[in-house]
């Protein structure tokens, strides 16, 4: 393989500095070379067997490699065998047909969890996948069973256990059986020292919360959504990027024009791009940049991308400034796409990092004024929080007990909490402890998260009377009525939550002292990562901070548009196995932007391998899932060091810029 080829290999499947072992490298060059695969295909690939065997981490070694290998060749044994069946039945119009069922017992399917009849467990009762009314109170007909079916001790029939068994399918794994619990898969620099808790907990609060953006807005009328209104909101976003690239660049508004004109000089054309078809993924091929109303009437032109050599990165939505021509008046040749101007980045005043630093102390008597402060302990996870099978919510309750150990500050959690994907709340099928049964008939989701969630965060703030929990709903929450996102908090009412318990917006810009953390439940880089057009040379070359840097340039926290198509989305253990999708208002899309400043870390939950990155001075954070459909997941510790001043920024008294980046430990966890 070319001198290239071995580099882009390595950036695409190498951690920090570290190129890859040199069997590894062999390993992948003969995937390569047996499938005719280029390193960005083998590494889709690698990414989706990834997901489908709910592994925790992109760990490469040759056993793996071994692995993806081996099911390479079954699926295209597979697909070969299929093909056959194909020719052969063309062959025998007059066959009688087979008749199917629902049930039919697809092995792959199975085994990836697409089959949406399926339940993506193997305990799950056969009562927990009945078609159920959806607005009919959870059943309590097995509250005095002796194990309940939310149980992980609860068996299913024999059958299907054999059938599992047959197929070779890896059926969840109790929660108190999971492997290597504890294991940090990933650290972003390494070089600092990882936290260590203190011998008693602080005597107050060490963080100050301000919230940045206006949750009163986020309380808008849903499904109310006006076409015009719509169009506004779409072709604003376009003429607001237009003067921040002629500001920035110092460009004369006679240079800028639009890209549907013919035209016999260079201009620079600012639109959003688009595919030629709504049933057409984005290609050179289909690629077209849409104008606004008033810089091109709205129209829409075919771009020419050949100039460009490859290097360039595109998605459905994105906001883009191109210079070229259009001379045939037929398509618009691009010969350079400018960058696009970037937030400023978060500062503070040095009295008021003074303050935080001083509040770091925990209190007058918690240590000595000379002894540098305890770094903040903050713990970021993302629902779901429990497995397909059942509703115990073990994964939180083990998060919430590490929390309360470590003497966590900031326990921040995104939804979904009760997931409407997962399949025993879609049946209703379930049941309810026993000490929410003192009137079942007015028992509600509320109800459910009650006493199955609000325990191990009571708990929590009883062990640590100082933290602070932040949730963040998700559109998968069923006890949230608001249904779109932007999405307002969902009320704290009726859920027995702890005074320390803080409910927010989704997506929401706040501070933590100086930092200022923006965060969404919204899984925007799966849709990123399977609508993207990058080019042989892309200008962010590595693959997880190209789609983070997306999130930054475009200022926005979910920048595609339109969103991916539910039928795309990750399969759910549900009957008919669509994800609930994005649920976007796009009369609200302003809402999702980012506010005033780059924040200093943005928080953004994907089924996506979870991972730390470093991304225009923006620290990210992919927590992954606390739990997945079959097991347990990971979440995100990180460790903030204090910002300490030099004489000279403390005299000058000019904004002292945050560096969360450099000073703060993250720490990818398995629970």
């Amino acid at each position: 393989m070319a001198e290239e080829g071995i580099q882009e290999l390595n950036d695409r499947f190498g951690t920090g500095d570290r190129p890859l072992d040199h069997n590894v490298l062999v390993e992948l060059q003969s995937i390569m070379k047996l499938h005719s695969l280029t390193p960005q295909d083998l590494f889709f690939k690698w990414e989706s067997y990834c997901i489908k065997m709910d592994m925790d981490e992109m760990k490469l070694s040759v056993e793996s490699l071994g692995a993806l290998k081996q099911d390479l060749l079954d699926a295209l044994e597979r697909n070969s065998r299929s093909h056959h069946v194909q020719i052969k039945s063309e062959k025998r119009p007059g066959a009688t047909p087979r008749t199917t069922t629902k049930n039919s017992g697809d092995v792959f399917g199975m085994l990836e969890g697409m089959v949406p009849s399926t339940p993506g467990a193997g305990r799950l009762s056969k009562s927990a996948v009945k078609k159920r009314n959806p607005l009919e109170t959870p059943s309590i007909s097995r509250v005095k069973s002796n194990i309940p079916s939310s149980s992980p001790d609860y068996k299913s029939p024999l059958r299907l256990e054999k059938q599992l068994e047959s197929m070779n399918a890896i059926p969840p794994l109790p929660f108190n059986e999971r492997q290597a619990a504890g294991d940090v898969i990933e650290v972003l620099n390494e070089h600092l020292k990882p936290f260590e808790p203190p011998i008693a907990p602080f005597g107050e609060s060490r963080i100050k919360l301000t919230a940045a953006s206006d949750q009163k807005k986020l309380n808008y009328k849903t499904l109310a959504m006006k076409t015009s209104e719509a169009s506004e909101i779409l072709d604003d976003r376009i003429d607001e990027f237009m003067l921040l690239v002629r500001d920035h660049y110092k460009i004369d508004e006679e240079e800028f024009g639009s890209a549907a004109s013919q035209s016999t000089t260079d201009i620079v054309a600012v639109g959003r791009i688009a595919s030629d078809s709504a049933d057409v993924k984005l290609a050179p091929t289909s690629l077209v940049l849409e104008t606004s109303r008033r810089t091109g009437n709205g129209r829409r032109i075919p771009l020419n991308v050949k100039k460009l050599e490859g290097r360039y990165q595109f998605f459905p939505g994105q906001i883009v400034a191109l210079r070229g021509i259009n001379s045939s008046g037929q398509e618009f040749v691009v010969g350079e796409v400018l960058d696009m101007p970037l937030l400023h980045s978060a500062a503070s005043a040095p009295e008021a990092v003074e303050a935080h630093r001083e509040r770091l102390r925990g209190g007058p008597d918690a240590m000595d004024s000379d002894d540098e402060p305890m770094p903040l302990n903050i713990m970021v996870a993302s629902g779901p929080y429990s497995a397909d099978d059942n509703l115990d919510f073990e994964p939180l309750h083990a998060l919430c007990s590490q929390a309360a150990d470590t003497y966590a500050d900031v326990l921040l959690l995104c939804g979904p909490f009760i997931d409407a994907d997962h399949p025993l709340i879609a049946t209703g099928d379930f049941d309810l402890p026993d000490e929410a049964l003192a009137e079942p008939d007015k028992a509600t989701m509320s109800t459910v998260f009650k006493y199955m969630i609000s325990p191990a965060l009571n708990r929590l703030a009883a062990a640590n009377p100082h933290v602070t929990i932040l949730l963040i709903p998700s559109v998968r929450d069923v006890i949230d009525k608001h249904v779109s996102w932007p999405q307002e908090p969902f009320s704290k009412k009726d859920l027995g939550l702890s005074k320390a318990v803080k409910i927010v917006g989704n997506p929401m810009t706040l501070s933590i002292n100086e930092m200022v953390v923006g965060v969404s439940s919204q899984d925007v880089l799966w849709n990123l990562l399977h609508e993207e057009l990058a080019g042989t040379k892309p200008v962010t070359d590595n693959l997880m901070s190209r789609l983070a840097r997306y999130l930054i340039e475009q200022r926005h926290y979910y920048p595609v548009f339109p969103p991916m198509d539910r039928s795309k989305l990750p399969k759910t253990g549900t009957a008919e196995g669509l994800a609930t999708g994005p649920a976007l208002d796009t009369s609200y899309l302003k809402l999702g932007e980012m506010v005033n400043v780059r924040p200093d870390v943005v928080v953004t939950p994907s089924a996506l391998p979870p991972f730390a990155r470093v991304v225009e001075s923006v620290l990210v954070i992919n927590p992954g899932y606390l739990s997945k459909r079959r097991g347990a997941g990971t979440y995100a510790r990180m460790t903030l060091y204090p910002l300490k001043l030099t004489e000279e920024e403390k005299s000058t008294g000019a904004m002292v810029g945050h560096k969360i980046f450099e000073r703060a430990r993250v720490e990818i966890t398995k629970i």
